[in-house]
């Protein structure tokens, strides 16, 4: 029998995580903790070992984005998905910098709330690289910076170099495939590797990579 997925909800507003909770129990999502700052997020997590945590980018005291940092610096760490109300958020591409697996508005449906929750508990990421490329091509701004994704790019073979840049570019790995008339195996094998490569945890992070490293500029 599979065991739950474990869920914490981190939110400084009580409605949201009680909205949040009902609609994740009625699915048979466990809800493990609750936290109303990100110094409470992070000591439950440690408490609790969740799989995933939804955590609000703005929180007293401690701000989600912090809170992230924290706990996806300890080993094995949950995935974690940032709540905000903006769409296009500089605080939200910082947290897809940092490892998170994606974002949801606050005023996400309940299905695809139970469903966001399900598709990151297995490892996938949340956001599709073309609403990812629109955050990098906001907030990446010219020259130098600072980056907590800057790789070298020195480890990846030409053909997975190419990759990464339609990956970046927002293609699925059957139209990678097709535009390089490879196998979709191929293709996952490739992603998998500069994955491994680069120390990265999705394809969300491998976007941001593309464009900090102006492997790919913005349009």
């Amino acid at each position: 029998m599979t065991e739950p997925l474990r869920v914490v909800i981190a939110d400084d507003q009580a409605l949201v995580r009680a909205g949040f909770r009902m609609i994740l129990t009625a699915d048979g999502i466990d809800v493990v903790a609750e936290a109303e700052t990100g110094a409470e997020a992070v000591d439950a997590v440690r408490r609790t070992g969740p799989d995933v945590v939804l955590m609000d980018i703005r929180m007293p005291a401690m701000d989600g984005i912090e809170a992230a940092r924290r706990i996806l610096a300890g080993d094995e760490p949950p995935r974690v998905i940032m709540l905000t109300t903006f769409d296009l958020d500089n605080y939200v591409y910082a947290a897809l910098g940092l490892g998170a697996s994606g974002f949801l508005l606050k005023d996400v449906t309940p299905e695809y709330l139970v469903a966001a929750v399900r598709i990151v508990r297995d490892g996938d990421a949340l956001l599709a690289p073309s609403i990812t490329r629109r955050l990098v091509e906001r907030f990446t701004t010219p020259g130098p910076r600072e980056s907590p994704l800057h790789r070298d790019l020195a480890a990846l073979t030409p053909r997975e170099r190419e990759v990464l840049i339609l990956v970046a570019q927002g293609l699925s790995n059957v139209e990678i495939a097709g535009r390089l008339f490879l196998s979709e195996a191929t293709v996952k094998t490739h992603v998998a590797r500069i994955l491994a490569k680069l120390g990265l945890r999705d394809r969300v992070q491998a976007v941001v990579v593309a464009y900090e490293t102006r492997l790919i500029t913005p349009s």
